[in-house]
């Protein structure tokens, strides 16, 4: 494990928002404050939802998007960048601009597809996200259908994910974290995998409808862990015994997928 740094780490978020409270930039300042960091946001598009779908997108204008993140960067500075639901490949192409030459862990969660079915991401966007955020991300987190699409193949177990990891390995970010939670079975199993190491983090099935916004704030405390000064295996840990808290304490809001819990962890 690395130093922790002394003061709140700084983390840009750069994603939609959810005006429900359960995932998007909600859910990331929510899990990033309670895990003691300092949450900045740009917001990428206003989303109208709630536990039980998508019904509309607004996507925000580029120049303000790139303003948004210039604006925190040029005067506060981040310790880690997380990197949320961008929509569109003008969107994808102006982030990875107004990103190119920061210093800090970038953790990439390939948003495409809500919890209830709407896309979240066009085609183009999608192409554009592997060209040039891929790159750049420090460690990307897509989940069992995210990791199919962005490497078209086929995936029925665990051992599939872990192939699947190391394909999405080779577009170029330094590590991947491919999530296990959409495979049937009473365990979730997540694969770290690097260049250098193959680990699974597995744990007990949370049996609950309300898991809205998990992938959006497993993101997030991972980069929280980073820009803290966590190694990237600890802020793993970390990051998904906050999101099992959250399953296991989630409030039941909503009559469909409701939100997590949040509290900071004991």
């Amino acid at each position: 494990m690395c130093a922790v740094i002394d003061r709140p780490a700084r983390i840009l978020v750069i994603a939609g928002s959810d005006c429900s409270g359960g995932a998007g930039i909600q859910a990331d300042i929510k899990a990033i404050t309670c895990l003691g960091g300092y949450a900045m946001t740009a917001v990428t598009a206003i989303t109208v939802q709630n536990t039980l779908g998508v019904s509309a997108i607004h996507p925000v204008p580029v120049e303000i998007v790139t303003g948004q993140i210039r604006a925190c960067l040029d005067d506060i500075g981040a310790d880690a960048v997380k990197i949320g639901m961008l929509g569109s490949w003008q969107i994808v192409e102006a982030v990875a601009d107004a990103l190119a030459g920061v210093r800090v862990p970038i953790v990439l969660d390939p948003v495409m597809v809500a919890k209830g079915g709407a896309m979240l991401i066009e085609a183009e966007a999608a192409e554009m996200m592997v060209m040039r955020l891929l790159p750049m991300a420090s460690v990307v987190t897509p989940n069992t259908p995210e990791l199919i699409e962005l490497t078209d193949t086929e995936i029925e177990d665990s051992a599939d994910t872990l192939l699947a990891a190391q394909e999405l390995l080779n577009a170029g970010p330094r590590a991947v974290l491919a999530k296990g939670g959409h495979l049937p079975g009473d365990s979730v199993s997540d694969w770290l995998v690097t260049r250098g190491l193959q680990r699974s983090f597995t744990s007990p099935r949370i049996d609950t409808r309300h898991s809205h916004g998990t992938g959006c704030t497993l993101a997030a405390a991972l980069a929280c862990g980073l820009g803290q000064g966590l190694d990237l295996e600890a802020a793993v840990v970390r990051a998904r015994a906050f999101v099992a808290q959250g399953l296991a304490t989630a409030p039941g809001f909503g009559a469909g997928q409701g939100p997590l819990g949040f509290a900071p962890l004991p």
